[in-house]
């Protein structure tokens, strides 16, 4: 491999890995203002308890994200200096923002949540753990927001005199087409993966009836925004294409292997190609699906990865314009099944839960822990499948990859980066599971420890107090 591939191999491996922390991050911070709120309300024990055990895990988790998120923008200098230097002044506007905006927000409040605990009145520790899930999702806001730039680059122009991407109209950035539609996509997304998580470590306590009125309520919550968000994934997935089609021809194009322009053209449930891709060997499709999901009628034309390529070649020049078919058609396909799996799970489970009834069956539980891992697998999947789509671009129609990559780094020098940081996130990966696991069995604090015995000075027996952190 060249220097590229192995900064390419880098970049997707830590990106990856730190996004398996991201969406859960944004769906538990909301969850646990969720059960935090119904505590405020209710007085009720149990969802005091609930809202102490699942922040917990969403502590553990955020605090691996910050850890894993801080290499991305090292990355930016190390391996990407030429990115970097082309469009800096794009680029680096809604990360800016996102710093000391977004992240100042979460990681204020959260601390005041934290440690606010027995010391705020009950609302205002609530509104702390409420504007940390705002944080999150506006976190997720201006860094989508760079990431579209870069899919579809609006609201700036080309110094002549220095080469360079010069941000003109920063509103146009934050509201590119591109970006209005990943957004609820992704945060959708983090819904699911919230739900999810918490209805595996729900079922795993349930199964063996521990808890069952801190973990039912839980698991009910878990899965009816997981049904939610499920549909919001849909809506704007299907958005998301159409958008994605007229901005990207050749990622739908390979997204659903199509070499030849078709109108209208049909949705491929399975197709076998050659190893690299060039073309399609068998294939079993559904007619005129693809021409609605891609342009919104039964009758749309799809153009051909081969009519795209001539098209990118009178455009920019020779060169080979296509992403690695294969690697776009899998992951799209595995994407879209764990949406429909995890949809079909929620509804399965609410439908089990109704009445106040809880299953008996094992298997019920052993499918719902099963189910933890599926958001984590659709959101890798899409995410290596929206960024291996672009290529041969790192902004698209403006900078290829190949010349974004540090011109002074040796291929040597970044397989050796490579090799040490796939082995810290893989012990990075044993200490996170173990902490989630330890604590996940652990469980929720009892009610004597949730309800701690009043002070000298308080005459009251039964008043409800929380018990501080203790982390």
């Amino acid at each position: 491999m060249d220097t590229v591939d192995i900064a390419r191999w880098q970049f997707g491996i830590t990106t990856v890995y730190h996004f398996l922390f991201v969406p859960l991050t944004i769906g538990l911070s909301a969850l646990v203002a969720g059960l935090e709120t119904a505590w405020v309300r209710t007085g009720k024990t149990a969802y005091l308890r609930a809202t102490k055990f699942w922040g917990k895990l969403f502590l553990i988790n955020f605090a691996m994200g910050i850890v894993t998120g801080i290499v991305q923008e090292f990355q930016f200098g190390m391996n990407w200096s030429d990115y970097s230097r082309f469009v800096g002044d794009v680029f680096g506007a809604p990360l800016a923002i996102e710093g000391l905006l977004a992240f100042f927000v979460e990681s204020t409040f959260l601390g005041l949540w934290i440690f606010g605990w027995d010391r705020l009145p009950k609302k205002a520790h609530l509104a702390c753990i409420w504007l940390v899930a705002i944080g999150t999702q506006l976190s997720a806001f201006f860094i989508l927001s760079a990431n579209s730039w870069m899919q579809h680059p609006v609201g700036y122009r080309i110094d002549e005199e220095t080469g360079r991407a010069v941000l003109t109209d920063f509103w146009a950035v934050l509201t590119n087409p591109t970006h209005l539609v990943a957004f609820p996509h992704t945060i959708t997304a983090a819904f699911v993966t919230g739900g999810m998580f918490m209805a595996g470590v729900s079922a795993w306590h349930l199964a063996r009836r521990k808890n069952v009125d801190v973990f039912r309520p839980s698991l009910k919550l878990a899965l009816a925004v997981t049904a939610v968000a499920s549909v919001g994934v849909a809506v704007s997935g299907d958005l998301q294409g159409k958008v994605m089609t007229e901005q990207q021809p050749m990622k739908m194009a390979a997204a659903e292997a199509l070499y030849e322009t078709e109108q209208p053209a049909s949705l491929s449930i399975f197709t076998v190609g050659t190893p690299d891709g060039d073309e399609e060997v068998f294939g079993i499709k559904v007619p005129r699906v693809l021409s609605f999901l891609a342009t919104g009628t039964f009758d749309g034309e799809v153009k051909g990865i081969n009519d795209v390529q001539a098209a990118e070649e009178a455009r920019h020049g020779p060169g080979d314009y296509r992403p690695f078919v294969p690697a776009i058609y899998w992951n799209f396909r595995l994407m879209a099944g764990v949406g429909i799996l995890t949809a079909l799970v929620s509804l399965g489970g609410l439908w089990l839960l109704r009445r106040g009834r809880l299953p008996s069956n094992p298997w019920v539980y052993r499918v719902g822990m099963l189910s933890l891992t599926l958001p984590f697998i659709g959101n890798s999947a899409g995410w290596i499948f929206t960024e291996m789509g672009r290529q041969p671009w790192s902004v698209y129609g403006v900078m290829k990859t190949s010349a974004s990559v540090s011109p002074g780094v040796t291929a040597s020098s970044m397989l050796i980066s490579v090799v040490s940081l796939t082995a810290l996130y893989a012990v990075l990966a044993v200490i996170e599971a173990g902490l989630m696991l330890k604590y996940a069995k652990a469980g929720p604090p009892s009610e004597d420890e949730a309800l701690p015995p009043p002070s000298d000075d308080d005459d009251s027996d039964d008043s409800e107090r929380s018990l501080a952190f203790a982390y």
